[in-house]
């Protein structure tokens, strides 16, 4: 990981942009997806297509706040618009969750579990089970640069709105083949220019919403205590950018009665997409099964205690 520096000219909206990864299955569970911070729906869309041919769920990946724009967009993206959005999605699938009478289970990678968990918190009449992949409280993996640190001292100077951190290997990957894929897209992107952004991804990160992050996660942990849904954590043993120490602090907070954890030990950050990812759809396809069988019952009277 390197920093640049660029001020850069006003740049506009990109219209059109695809809303997603929805799939229709033939009932039993309704699944929400939600990626990670500067990623994209598609690093959801191995586990989003394997339930869909695997257990015929229906699944919905949906684009969050202004991924997808030009990263000058991007970066002046708010914690509370990226939760927005977030929940916007969440609303949307349990409406016809509730119209289907379906179990909804909600699920995310990264920023993607930090949101899922406050959906949880705040909806917990309405949210089967929670997903956490590769949950994001604290940035302590082994890959993560030392001035990673100085961050909560940016955000109180204007140097936040003109600094990037280019992405640098392993990228969140021990699968060296795709490793090498997303190196040679990422060096082929420039600063200035985001347009394959919607599909790939951004190859730098806004420090100014790195701050924005920050924000996220303090919510999201005072947010624990109210999490009674039952709970998966799928951890990355020798994750490069989130350490372990984020799957034990929200097992160790939650109030959900049941709580699994699985821990890979051939990944890293990315475990959606990395070497055992059909282990992560496999466990994942079991979880979201084991709570459509138990019905919606069993929501209401958590729900309730």
């Amino acid at each position: 990981m390197s920093i640049e520096w660029a001020r850069l000219e006003p740049q506009r909206a990109v219209a059109n942009l695809d809303r997603g990864i929805f799939l229709r299955g033939d009932g039993r569970c309704r699944v929400l997806l939600l990626h990670g911070l500067t990623g994209t729906p598609t690093e959801l869309g191995y586990l989003a297509h394997w339930l869909r041919s695997r257990a015929r769920y229906h699944v919905s990946c949906p684009r969050l706040a202004n991924h997808g724009q030009p990263i000058g967009l991007l970066a002046r993206t708010s914690a509370a618009q990226l939760y927005a959005s977030a929940r916007d999605a969440f609303l949307e699938a349990r409406e016809t969750a509730r119209a289907e009478g379906l179990p909804l289970v909600v699920g995310g990678l990264s920023m993607g579990a930090n949101l899922s968990l406050m959906l949880a918190a705040e909806f917990p009449g309405d949210v089967a089970g929670v997903a956490c992949l590769a949950p994001t409280l604290f940035y302590d993996g082994w890959a993560v640069p030392w001035y990673q640190r100085l961050i909560p001292l940016v955000d109180y100077t204007p140097l936040k709105y003109f600094s990037y951190v280019r992405e640098g290997e392993p990228f969140g990957l021990r699968d060296e083949a795709l490793r090498a894929r997303v190196a040679a897209q990422y060096n082929a992107m420039d600063l200035r220019d985001s347009s394959a952004a919607a599909k790939s991804g951004y190859a730098h990160f806004p420090v100014r919403l790195f701050c924005e992050m920050r924000k996220l996660i303090k919510v999201c942990k005072r947010a624990l205590p109210r999490v009674r849904s039952p709970l998966l954590v799928v951890q990355a043993e020798h994750d490069d950018a989130t350490g372990p120490r984020n799957a034990r602090f929200i097992l160790e907070r939650v109030s959900s009665a049941r709580r699994e954890l699985l821990l890979l030990g051939q990944s890293y950050h990315l475990v959606s997409v990395d070497l055992e990812r059909s282990r992560v759809a496999e466990r994942l396809q079991n979880f979201c099964g084991s709570l459509a069988a138990a019905g919606p019952e069993a929501i209401r009277v958590r729900a309730a205690a």
